[in-house]
């Protein structure tokens, strides 16, 4: 009896973990998605929802286990420095948040590395040093595109070439990547991740696709393009990269 009894407990709390009705998982017009005991428990994918609010557009997503438990370990270098992220990729056109429009899959990400800080505008955890944050979970823009230099059927963070001057938000970190850092603060609640933005035109968000993603990135050991590379995908919320969400 003691066995079940644990098993039962065990149902219980976790229950108990994911009752929260603000949390993704309880969303009309989430992504659901079932456990999968292969993946990390804090980057197992249960449900993933985007709701807008006037301007304000709150990404959310349920985890199996407790959300941004697990971080990378430092590299100790640049060259080769992992990078452990929730990413909610969506059918928003890079302009929508400044980028150059047409130029790949525009994503929010947020992430964790310990190796380097790519939000120089902001002291996350408040120490004086704007430059020592990269550890902390925080956010980006980022826009997604395939690249076969990073493997078969593998995206990357979209590079800026050497001669290339393409539009970019006013809070791009200074990287040659398609990339922004807007300061928007990752929440943790338990099994839930939430990241609020708000944009000055929310007027196209309605009616956009979403998806949600845990993944692996990776700095290239070259420290060139392509520079960020998806190495490893922890879990799909749709199973299939579809963006089968709708932002309401």
């Amino acid at each position: 009896m003691k066995p079940l009894l644990i098993i039962a407990l065990s149902g219980l709390l976790t229950s108990a973990a994911h009752a929260d009705e603000t949390h993704a998982i309880n969303q009309k017009g989430a992504i659901q998605s079932k456990a999968d005991t292969g993946t990390p428990a804090p980057f197992d994918i249960l449900a993933a929802h985007v709701h807008r609010t006037g301007s304000s557009i709150t990404f959310h997503m349920t985890t199996e286990g407790t959300a941004g438990a697990e971080k990378p370990s430092a590299n100790g270098a640049l060259a080769g420095a992992p990078v452990w992220s929730y990413v909610w990729p969506t059918s928003l056109d890079p302009s929508e948040v400044g980028f150059e429009g047409g130029t790949g899959i525009l994503a929010l990400a947020a992430t964790s590395h310990p190796d380097f800080d790519d939000t120089p505008l902001y002291d996350e955890n408040g120490d004086g040093d704007m430059a020592n944050d990269g550890a902390g979970w925080h956010s980006h823009w980022v826009v997604l595109t395939p690249n076969e230099a990073c493997g078969a059927g593998a995206l990357s963070v979209r590079d800026i070439g050497e001669n290339e001057t393409p539009k970019l938000p006013a809070t791009w970190p200074g990287l040659p990547l398609f990339i922004d850092s807007p300061g928007f603060n990752p929440v943790f609640d338990g099994p839930e991740i939430a990241v609020t933005v708000t944009l000055a035109d929310s007027g196209g968000i309605a009616g956009a696709s979403f998806d949600g993603v845990t993944a692996a990135l990776k700095i290239n050991a070259n420290v060139h393009a392509p520079l960020l590379c998806v190495t490893d995908v922890f879990d799909i919320a749709s199973g299939d990269l579809s963006l089968p969400g709708t932002i309401e």
